[in-house]
């Protein structure tokens, strides 16, 4: 298994003149050490306008500045939104990423936010998904071909060289956002890698890691000529501390993750720059959800999470991204947590990496045949409901219909 870590740039009021300034250097430092202690991967997302929840906003930025503080992690895209982003400017900014990274970018693609982020862009909702489908189209390309013009509903543009090109050929992996669950049956059949969050429970991984592979093994159906990257990552609350009690105690930016992510899918953005996100969340910190939002996430000490990583391992998911730069989570314990989380915990799961490789291999080449495992079962990630396990078919149905709904809203998906 391989292990990334994972960026909003969190920052609940109050704000001082320096505390954006202090958040990115905090959050570059924190990447630098995660370099040197061996992670795999730094994503970061792209969000506008959430105040206290993401100040990501130009994510190509801040990842650029990574990259030269760094020598060995992947620098993801967590994602980038497509329908608040012109193709051709992606394809650039990329490019031109991955070349001073010497080739160590991974590009994730989302549709973003609800009304928030998509109407100062001149999106509406209801367009999002084909504008990001149209745009997957007109982006591949570019990468390559030396004379490339697109002519379609959303995008058009005439004839044109787009330099520079990517280091990595024919150029980075794709991912998708998968903010709904049920995106990963669709990733499968991209080829694309699957950016999701943290499963009710195993057998949840396990019914949607296979449908995935069997997806994309069975019912492939790329949107453009790019390689297939098969991969199934999972974001999760994270805090790695000597006990169950500290960790716990640390966490809990999480809750005030989850607590936002719902806040701003529901509400919006009633009075920009008038509201108070932190003070919202305070009553809510204390509920019974909250604390199971807690227990849910990887969350205590290395043994307690090396246990609860092992029933993911032998679900076949690639990829663990630990989000702990939350809510207002110090730097140093954000520090202290990786490196106790990278001596006492990773080195396992990285040894046995060949061996999943392995079976992955098996698995793309037909030597493994996966069993069509009853996903629909699981349709909702495990912060979004954590007794989803004893939901009726029928409950379930409508808990779906009423999500989607508000998906259609303004729900965030611009990653996370």
């Amino acid at each position: 298994m391989k292990f990334g870590i994972f960026y909003e740039l969190q920052l609940p009021r109050p704000w001082g003149e320096r505390s954006e300034y202090q958040l990115l250097q905090d959050a570059l430092a924190q990447i630098e050490l995660a370099d040197r202690l061996g992670f795999d991967y730094a994503w970061a997302v792209e969000h506008h306008f959430l105040e206290e929840y993401s100040h990501c906003s130009a994510p190509e930025v801040f990842l650029g500045a990574a990259s030269q503080r760094t020598r060995r992690i992947r620098l993801g895209h967590g994602v980038v939104q497509l329908p608040t982003n012109h193709p051709l400017r992606v394809a650039e900014r990329v490019a031109t990423l991955d070349l001073i990274s010497g080739g160590r970018v991974d590009l994730g693609l989302g549709e973003a936010q609800g009304p928030i982020e998509l109407h100062p862009f001149g999106r509406r909702v209801r367009d999002k998904r084909d504008v990001w489908e149209e745009a997957v189209r007109a982006i591949v390309p570019a990468f390559t071909r030396s004379s490339w013009e697109w002519h379609g509903p959303y995008f058009d543009f005439p004839a044109r060289n787009v330099v520079p090109k990517p280091l990595q050929k024919p150029h980075p992996p794709l991912w998708v956002a998968c903010s709904n669950i049920t995106t990963i049956a669709s990733a499968g059949r991209w080829g694309m890698g699957a950016l999701g969050f943290q499963f009710v429970s195993a057998d949840a991984a396990r019914a949607w890691v296979n449908r995935y592979y069997l997806e994309l093994t069975r019912n492939p159906a790329k949107l453009a000529d790019y390689p297939t990257n098969p991969n199934v990552a999972m974001v999760s609350g994270f805090m790695c501390a000597e006990t169950d009690a500290e960790a716990l105690e640390k966490a809990g930016g999480w809750t005030f993750f989850v607590f936002c992510l719902s806040h701003y899918g529901r509400h919006g953005i009633p009075n920009p720059g008038q509201g108070n996100m932190w003070e919202a969340y305070q009553e809510w910190r204390h509920t019974e959800k909250a604390q199971e939002t807690l227990r849910n996430g990887l969350i205590g000490s290395p043994e307690t999470i090396r246990r609860r990583l092992r029933e993911f391992e032998a679900t076949g998911v690639d990829q663990v991204i630990l989000l702990n730069q939350a809510g207002r989570t110090s730097h140093a314990d954000i520090c202290d947590s990786l490196e106790r989380f990278a001596r006492d915990v990773m080195p396992e799961f990285h040894a046995r990496e060949p061996e999943h490789q392995q079976w992955k291999a098996d698995v793309l080449a037909g030597r493994i045949e996966l069993p069509a495992l009853d996903a629909d079962t699981y349709r909702l990630y495990a912060h979004q409901n954590e007794d989803i396990v004893r939901l009726t078919p029928e409950q379930l149905k409508a808990k779906m219909a009423a999500k989607e709904q508000r998906a259609r809203e303004g729900a965030p998906s611009g990653g996370a």
